[in-house]
């Protein structure tokens, strides 16, 4: 089974990538709703056939613009999606995301092997309260809301079998510019995944090309992997990973994960693709 996590930036050309890729499932972030030739062909959240507004992620201060998804593209797997609610209105035992279209679920019977199930993640940015010391953008605390969200498949330390993949806008194994209170901050949400039993299987290297040359605030030590590059940077200069891929113990030894990197290969967004590959028996 080969699935793709990719922030496709609120592009239609991102989509039509999709179609031309031999994978069976994506994991997708920042979603817009897929221009028509490309509806046609792809199984979505049968939700937002139903209501198309649903292509929306709850933006403080600004409009709805994107959401996350997960799409088959592929009849070697059998998906049944799993349908969140917000907190005014699940009941027991239902999917609560706090922050809408922030995290998209779905059940996945792969060709071999037993279902998993599998969740699209997206951090969304977040800025300091007025009463804060500085006005600045920080994602860790969305962050834990998707890490709270996620938290309801897992109720012991192992024999679940979940993968979530996606892009948390936060850095792993430092902070900005090398300060330590941030790497701390970022820190607690990696710690917390592990601590439900969702390992980070990557992507690192050689499982991708790292940043050429090196950025000073990054550890020397460090196996990160660039997975986005802002407007003055290209793929050739992307230097930090924001897009990670985590799973049970289980299917850690069955996994292999990549980011699709090199400037050749990166696609038309701001990030590139993460390529999940399970083993023939899941």
């Amino acid at each position: 089974m080969k699935i793709v996590s990719w922030n496709v930036a609120r592009k239609h050309e991102p989509w039509r990538c999709l179609l031309d890729m031999d994978i069976d499932l994506a994991l997708l972030q920042e979603a817009g709703s897929p221009p028509p030739d490309v509806a046609e062909q792809i199984e979505a959240d049968p939700a937002i056939e139903i209501n198309p507004g649903r292509w929306e992620t709850m933006i403080v201060g600004g409009s709805p613009r994107y959401r996350t998804a997960i799409v088959k593209l592929s009849n070697r797997i059998g998906i049944e999606w799993i349908e969140a609610k917000s907190i005014d209105t699940a009941e027991a035992r239902e999917l609560v995301v706090s922050w809408p279209g922030t995290l998209a679920a779905a059940l996945v019977k792969p060709p071999s092997g037993s279902p998993l199930i599998a969740v699209s993640l997206y951090a969304q940015w977040v800025r300091t309260h007025a009463r804060a010391s500085r006005n600045l953008i920080f994602s860790d605390g969305p962050a834990h809301h998707v890490v709270s969200d996620l938290s309801t498949f897992v109720a012991k330390a192992d024999g679940h079998r979940v993968l979530a993949a996606g892009d948390l806008n936060i850095l792993r194994g430092y902070g900005e510019f090398g300060d330590e209170y941030w790497a701390a901050r970022y820190r607690t949400a990696f710690d917390r995944m592990e601590a439900i039993g969702l390992h980070c299987v990557g992507p690192e290297y050689p499982n991708g090309r790292q940043a050429d040359p090196w950025p000073d605030e990054l550890p020397r030590d460090s196996k990160n992997v660039p997975t986005f590059h802002h407007s003055r940077q290209s793929p050739e200069t992307a230097t930090r990973q924001l897009d990670y891929v985590f799973a049970s113990t289980g299917l850690v030894g069955s996994l292999k994960v990549r980011a699709l990197n090199a400037p050749g290969e990166w696609g038309p967004s701001d990030h590139c693709r993460i390529g999940i590959e399970f083993a023939a028996e899941v």
